[in-house]
């Protein structure tokens, strides 16, 4: 099925936003990367906002469906998906255009919490915590929500530290300290 002019202006959009950062990205800019005009933009998304905060749900899905299922190749587990997110981690740090983490870059630049924008990617984490915290309960951890966001954490660095270059491989580093973590909790 072919996507909708809206859909494909989401894809596009989340692209440029992905490339450029959000502010640095204007309607001007986004007419030239796309190839959608401002009127064609403006019929689909009242405002530049309204087209982010589209951009941050199509991310959000694609990236949790992408990162679930990578765990779940990696690993038979719930203990092992834990650990294996950081080798998914790795694969994606590895991939042409890596620029860190677009719900993190969201967040920064609109950094009031009431911002619909970074409620939208406040969201995005607290997700992969429910599901990190129910794959620690799933393992038998004790305290499941406590170990998983100590995780989520772990996974945030990785992906900062990947970023910026900081060290050689994060996605090792963060699976090394996960595997101490988990043993930690038992």
């Amino acid at each position: 099925m072919r996507p909708s002019k809206r859909d494909e202006l989401v894809q596009k959009a989340l692209d440029a936003f992905y490339r450029n950062g959000f502010h640095a990205t204007g309607m001007d800019m986004l007419v030239a990367e796309t190839g959608i005009s401002k009127t064609s933009m403006y019929k689909h998304f009242r405002t530049k906002d309204d087209l982010i905060l589209a951009v941050l749900r199509l991310r959000d899905e694609r990236f949790r469906n992408w990162l679930y299922r990578r765990m779940e190749d990696l690993a038979d587990t719930p203990k092992g998906q834990l650990i294996a997110m950081f080798d998914a981690l790795g694969e994606w740090f590895e991939e042409q255009g890596f620029k860190g983490c677009m719900f993190i870059k969201a967040s920064s630049e609109y950094q009031e919490p009431t911002n619909p924008i970074h409620m939208q990617s406040a969201d995005h984490k607290r997700l992969l915590e429910q599901h990190f915290t129910a794959l620690a309960a799933d393992a038998g951890y004790k305290n499941a929500a406590a170990l998983a966001r100590q995780l989520l954490l772990l996974k945030e660095g990785a992906i900062v530290t990947a970023h910026l270059g900081h060290t050689d491989d994060a996605a090792k580093d963060g699976k090394e300290a996960a595997i101490a973590l988990l043993a930690a909790h038992g």
